[in-house]
């Protein structure tokens, strides 16, 4: 079989399976498989598949068709421009999320020494942030083992030192943070109640629903912020639009006033 007949076939059934990038992610693979470019694929459509590579794109499409994050297939995925390493135990980073960098890097961070990522996942938004701050410590913050593991391979993989720790939200730092520090926050703030498609059902389910209202972990969080000495200069949240009028309440609550809010982000000062 030759690639433009693979590409056509394995389209119609991401298609039929109501994949809406049917095309797009049967290029993605096709490229991983052949580990050619896709500028080359498309130059050269009489390229001739193996019949071991014929049996590794339909393992893939066919895993894709189920609607499996295209992100979990490949083993990794893109966030700020640059890769990372991704697998079940980690929710796949998404580009809204990108947002709490964009505006994390319009504060006067001078007045800072430390970055807490809570809820690090990968490790992605933690790694950025050391990218971009390298004067900065970060710390990256997980309940999960394997997430903490993933994240470790991926400072690796981008060459960083980033501090992860093990444990519930601020649990790890309560009572270990010197200097003057910020906080980026993505945790899990998806209501129970709401429905999620069908890619995120192959997420890790404690990474995305936050209890009732999806804002019980945020709760949390502040409450141990409420008893730390040294509290967070900055907290930067994640959250859903229709979200951000509750969660101001919660922070204003807490000592801290809203500076600025863009699209899921939030951003608060003390």
């Amino acid at each position: 079989m030759i690639a433009s007949e693979w590409l056509e076939q394995a389209k119609r059934q991401l298609l039929e399976a109501k994949i809406d990038t049917a095309r797009l992610d049967s290029l993605v693979i096709l490229e991983d498989i052949t580990r050619k470019t896709r500028a080359w694929l498309l130059a050269h459509p009489e390229f001739e598949l193996t019949q071991l590579q014929i049996r590794n794109l339909a393992k893939q499409i066919d895993r894709r068709a189920k609607h499996e994050p295209l992100a979990y297939i490949r083993g990794k995925t893109e966030f700020y421009g640059r890769e990372f390493i991704v697998n079940k135990y980690t929710l796949v980073p998404r580009p809204e999320t990108e947002t709490i960098l964009d505006l994390t890097n319009e504060i006067d961070l001078s007045v800072i020494q430390t970055v807490v990522d809570v809820g690090t996942g990968s490790g992605a938004v933690a790694i950025v942030a050391k990218l971009l701050f390298p004067k900065l410590e970060v710390i990256g913050i997980d309940i999960d083992k394997k997430c903490i593991q993933t994240a470790q391979q991926n400072a690796k993989l981008h060459n960083v030192s980033i501090d992860f720790r093990q444990g519930n939200l601020l649990d790890p730092v309560i009572n270990d943070i010197p200097n003057d520090w910020l906080i980026l926050a993505n945790l899990p703030y998806v209501p129970d109640s709401h429905t999620i498609n069908k890619a995120a059902m192959f997420e890790p389910k404690h990474a995305i629903f936050g209890e009732t209202d999806g804002l019980d972990y945020y709760r949390k969080m502040f409450q141990q912020i409420q008893v730390m000495k040294k509290k967070p200069l900055y907290i930067f949240t994640e959250s859903l639009p229709l979200q951000h009028n509750s969660l101001r309440e919660i922070v204003i609550n807490h000592n801290y006033k809203q500076v600025k809010e863009k699209d899921f982000i939030q951003e608060f000062m003390i």
